[in-house]
């Protein structure tokens, strides 16, 4: 048989170097558990990590890892763990399948600070970017249960479903977005490449012009003359209701506004609704207590109205009041819906899957949102082509028609 080398912690927390004769590494990380040690690493003599499993390659969309690839991530290394690996060794093959430089060194480094003795939950925090609060709260609870592979499928799942929820938003809004562009494009070129040669036809035919056909060619010629002020005012528009929303009373604003939006308001709310009942019931489900759970929640709601009103229910659960009482003060932003669904969960002790049980219905809301949403936009963009196009034709032609009935 062949012979490993390895490396273990015992219960006190001192490293243990050794080698031992068996048929695959299981057998060797399943001798250790026997004898009460944690795998650190185990690896053939003068070979390097093992690496008798592989895994298919990752997509590569740029060096920057994205929710795609730590999904992925998620479910290789929930698969690799559930197969007795330990997780220094399931990190290093991890390493080696990402093509994304940025996420494999990240990867090297959590492994070796977990070869160090940290723990995996700590070592993933130093890396915010990509593994955020509520991923690392997660794996410290799996951590703490032993159920660490468990707990990864579930983030897996997590992620999945919040990547399908942005990309169906993505996919509503992508065709409004791509019309709206194509309309400025025509509209931008019909004023400043038709539009001149007509004036320039009408000015030497004479005649007194509209007042439409006046506003015509003084927009007209600023889009010639002047087109980079345009710019720098959107510009400036733009960077100060960034610097305002950086502020706590202009993020409550903008996120209060939004939520009144017609069509859009809708979306994002039952949007927020859905997220954070998936978030919740996984931290719920997870074995995380109510309050971290509220707290860790709140700081991936992602809109300042409902981290407001989290912070409000942390506050009432800390009282020993339920969270539906909280939900209920609320009804604009959470409907009855939810807090009687959560009132119904905390009477019987099921909150995670009555969470879960409002997601689904809000994940459903979500889709049928997004087409009213959908179409709701296509009639009024060509109401909006319509009128800028009418206007530009308008204002062409009526002086034409009128100097051609004083010729005439």
């Amino acid at each position: 048989m062949p012979t490993f080398e390895y490396k273990a912690r015992d219960r006190s927390g001192k490293i243990v170097a050794a080698t031992m004769e068996a048929a695959t590494q299981r057998d060797v990380a399943s001798k250790l558990r026997e004898k009460g040690l944690f795998v650190a690493e185990i690896k053939r003599p003068g070979t390097g990590l093992n690496t008798e499993i592989k895994l298919p390659k990752w997509l590569d969309f740029g060096n920057r890892p994205g929710i795609r690839d730590v999904t992925i991530f998620s479910r290789q290394f929930a698969t690799v763990i559930a197969a007795g690996l330990p997780v220094v060794q399931s990190l290093a093959i991890l390493q080696k399948q990402t093509d994304k430089e940025g996420f494999a060194d990240a990867l090297k480094k959590i492994r070796e600070d977990v070869e160090t003795g940290l723990p995996l939950s700590d070592a993933m925090r130093k890396f915010p970017g990509i593994f955020d609060r509520l991923y690392v709260y997660l794996v410290k609870a799996g951590e703490v249960s032993g159920n660490l592979d468990g707990i990864l499928e579930r983030v897996a799942g997590y992620l999945e479903k919040q990547a399908e929820l942005r990309g169906k938003i993505r996919s509503a809004l992508t065709y409004p977005a791509v019309v709206l562009v194509i309309a400025v494009g025509v509209t931008f070129f019909l004023l400043t490449g038709i539009v001149p040669q007509f004036a320039q036809i009408l000015t030497s035919l004479g005649g007194e012009m509209p007042l439409i056909t006046q506003v015509l060619i003084a927009i007209s010629d600023f889009l010639q003359n002047a087109w980079w002020t345009l710019i720098l005012a959107v510009a400036a528009v733009v960077v100060g209701l960034r610097l305002w929303r950086r502020t706590d009373g202009g993020r409550r604003a903008t996120d209060r506004a939004l939520l009144r939006l017609p069509v859009f308001g809708t979306l994002i709310q039952k949007t927020a609704i859905a997220n954070f009942s998936n978030t919740f019931g996984l931290l719920l489900q997870s074995g995380v207590n109510i309050v971290e759970a509220l707290d860790i929640t709140k700081g991936t709601a992602g809109n300042a109205v409902i981290e407001d009103i989290l912070d409000e229910a942390k506050t009432a659960v800390q009282r020993g009041e339920q969270i539906s009482a909280t939900l209920t003060r609320h009804p604009r932003v959470f409907p009855p819906l939810v807090s009687s669904m959560t009132a119904i969960g905390e009477e019987t002790g099921a909150v995670d899957a009555m969470m879960q049980k409002i997601a689904s219905f809000y994940e459903r809301e979500v889709d049928e949102a997004v087409a009213s949403l959908t179409a709701a936009l296509e009639p009024l963009l060509i109401v909006f082509l319509g009128v800028v196009v009418g206007f530009i034709v308008a204002g062409m032609f009526i002086p034409m028609f009128s100097i051609m009935g004083q010729l005439s």
